[in-house]
């Protein structure tokens, strides 16, 4: 996610204030009396990943993953009529209980005729149907098509993207520095040019065979200069599903998930929402990587071997990996992939990671019983982060290896799942839960985990409220209900604690979090929806010399609107109210936005227009906000804002074909209250910052 931060307080001019205004006051207008007679879908999925990018910051790399993946699914939709049980998993927002209900319906019924038989099952409720529509359709069955080469030639499906981004300010690692300057600080510079720029290659044949090739280069990593030609990131991929008796066979880069995560998964992390599902993983199996993800995948070869109701899975992956080392030991890792200064580049792919592992699991109607177990180590080197109090029980080591059993148990209305795993020195991490649907529309989750202190998972990636799999323990409690038409109510309660001392708090700690949101849809066309989160979590407070434990509590409201006057205008407009406080010290800090958006897109028109423009104001970086305007393609950003200003952003896509469109996108942010944006090698002059961004789609 982008933050932006500056230094200097200006008093609001009011030229900018009537310009917001009037641009506000024409974006209602405009919208509000339009008319036409197509109807374009409002994608909802879109929202649902805002919702979770706000309270997951912390896992950003893994819902910009979720992002790639469920941006392709959009644009190329599964058929319903022919749709598997792994399909309907890549989707999730879908309950255990909705997916195979789906499966069910197609078996006993037949195939769909429309995509609104989705409503006469049971469990599928309008908001589920509504964020899946994209990514589904309805048509009839062609008969399978030999696997040939002939076939794959003629039917397979190709899709080209290719992608430029650059800020059109100039940030201060782009300028230029004296030598002696540079020999003292060399990281004051970046080493490449100021754009950002990739290449996604994809093919298709059924759903049997997918190949693909993915380069990129980060803005600031060199292109074509003396440090580097070509881009600083490929990934090559080809993945053949239900081939005989083979379930899947990946070969390049792949993903792996297993159980819920204890052991390993690239997956999204669950996490807390208004969707019930999202606590729950479904994935098993492995996937290809078609992400700029530069860390959270795997290099070589995996298989499953399906024998009956016994699913074999095994893969081995041999990757390099950025860290800071010597000759012996790695002292610590590097995942956000940026490459831009030297000193990024002495710790680019200077360590190599081998893993290898397996996973057996039975299938049954009611019953799926799982076991994992994998081994890593990393090229001969140890790993030995610095000795610190909080880090006391992180794994130091040449090999490390995890096990365990997952379980999934239907009976009537209720799911019951959980993993348990176990790490080399013995150490332990459990999760388990039970989900309960009702025929009144009541929908409850309850969950606890327990990850020991001393629980060492480096692929672990389950429901936490940390970012690792290790010194957690906690209930978490979720419910949806509509019990009246047009009315959707959703909550939960999570209530966690900390066993030993974390990174900023010296001592064992806890919190808990809540949420409550009410949806309404009794208007035509128009959906509203109000929000209220609570978080309180313990940190380090400091007076002088003294230090103590004390809670910092956050608040979030928000009021959001969303209506389509006509069938090809959507609107959505937001009003938000965030606080934090920090109870022992007695500060607080408050910040709100209201934003406008609007979408046009009429059919046979080859045009596409989405703007956006919120103002902003808040006390300080504590009580941010965050800007959900619409992207392009694969371009997953959701920048947040402190302090007070105008933000103003507009996409626009022509089709020049069905199946050639260029998007460009242009972003200004415009403060108040400074002189200076950004920090460090990003810092701008000035009180402006714009941004384009611009995509060129073919399929053939």
């Amino acid at each position: 996610m982008t933050s932006m931060s500056g230094l200097q307080k200006n008093s609001f001019p009011s030229p900018h204030r009537r310009l917001l205004i009037t641009v506000l006051i024409m974006l209602f207008i405009i919208c509000y009396n339009a008319y036409c007679q197509e109807f374009e879908h409002v994608e909802k999925w879109v929202e649902y990943l805002e919702e979770l990018a706000e309270e997951s910051e912390e896992n950003a790399a893994s819902i910009e993953t979720l992002y790639d993946e469920l941006s392709f699914l959009s644009e190329n939709p599964m058929n319903l009529n022919q749709i598997t049980e792994e399909q309907l998993r890549r989707l999730p927002f879908l309950s255990d209980i909705q997916l195979l209900n789906i499966l069910k319906h197609l078996k006993q019924n037949g195939s769909f005729v429309s995509i609104y038989e989705l409503k006469n099952i049971e469990f599928m409720d309008m908001q589920t149907i509504e964020l899946i529509l994209p990514f589904v359709y309805v048509e009839q069955v062609d008969k399978e098509l030999p696997f040939s080469v002939k076939n794959m030639a003629k039917y397979g499906k190709n899709e080209l993207v290719l992608r430029y981004d650059r800020c059109l300010n100039e940030k201060s690692g782009y300028k230029d520095f004296s030598d002696s300057i540079l020999q003292r600080y060399p990281n004051r510079k970046y080493t490449g040019e100021p754009f950002y720029t990739s290449l996604r290659y994809a093919y298709t044949f059924d759903n049997r065979l997918q190949a693909g090739v993915v380069a990129e280069k980060d803005a600031g990593e060199p292109f074509l200069n003396a440090y580097h030609k070509g881009y600083d990131y490929y990934s090559i991929h080809v993945f053949l599903k239900d081939i005989g008796k083979i379930r899947s066979l990946a070969v390049g880069d792949y993903k792996v998930s297993f159980g819920q995560g204890l052991v390993i998964s690239n997956d999204f992390t669950p996490s807390r929402s208004s969707i019930l599902a999202q606590a729950e993983r479904r994935n098993n199996g492995f996937r290809r990587h078609y992400s700029t993800n530069e860390h959270d995948f795997f290099r070589g070869i995996a298989g499953t071997v399906s024998l009956h109701k016994i699913d074999i899975s095994a893969f081995y992956s041999n990757r390099k990996a950025d860290a800071t080392t010597d000759e012996k030991v790695i002292t610590s890792f590097k995942t956000d992939g940026l490459h831009r200064t030297v000193g990024d580049r002495e710790k680019r792919h200077n360590i190599h990671i081998e893993t290898i592992g397996g996973h057996i699991r039975y299938v049954g109607t009611q019953l799926n019983v799982g076991v994992t177990a994998i081994t890593y180590s990393f090229g001969g080197l140890s790993v030995e982060p610095e000795e610190r109090p909080y880090n006391r029980f992180y794994f130091r080591g040449q090999r490390n290896v995890n096990t365990g059993i997952d379980y999934t148990w239907r009976f009537q209305r209720m799911v019951f799942f959980g993993e348990t795993a176990f790490s080399k020195n013995g150490a332990s991490a459990t999760l388990n839960a039970v989900q309960w649907s009702a025929s009144s529309g009541l929908k409850a989750l309850l969950l606890y985990r327990r990850y020991d202190r001393k629980y060492q998972a480096f692929y672990g990636n389950a429901f936490a409220q940390s970012s690792t799999v290790q010194n957690e323990e906690g209930f978490y409690f979720s419910m949806q209900w509509s019990p009246i038409a047009y009315w959707r109510f959703s909550g939960y309660a999570d209530f966690f604690r900390f066993p030993w001392i974390k990174y900023g708090i010296d001592a064992p700690s806890s919190g808990q979090e809540y949420m409550l949101q009410a949806d309404f849809s009794g208007i035509k066309n128009t959906n509203v929806s109000a929000r209220y989160r609570f978080r309180r979590r313990e940190s380090n407070h400091t007076d002088g010399q003294e230090v103590w434990i004390g809670p910092n509590d956050r608040h979030r409201i928000r009021l959001q609107i969303t209506h389509k006057p006509s069938a090809v205008i959507s609107l959505r407009t937001t009003l938000e109210n965030n606080g934090a406080e920090n109870q022992p010290t007695d500060l607080q800090s408050r910040g709100w936005i209201i934003s406008q958006s609007a979408g046009w897109k009429k059919q046979r028109v080859p045009i596409q227009w989405d703007v956006y423009a919120a103002y902003f104001k808040t006390d300080d970086y504590a009580a941010r906000i965050y800007s959900n305007e619409k992207n392009i393609l694969y371009n997953y950003a959701i920048p947040s804002f402190y302090g007070e200003g105008i933000r103003l952003a507009t996409v626009l896509s022509y089709y020049f074909t069905n199946n050639l469109y260029l998007s460009v996108k242009a972003g200004w942010a415009h403060y108040y209250d400074r002189n200076t944006i950004g920090s460090d090698t990003e810092v701008i002059e000035g009180s402006n910052k714009i941004d384009l961004f611009a995509q060129l789609r073919w399929k053939f």
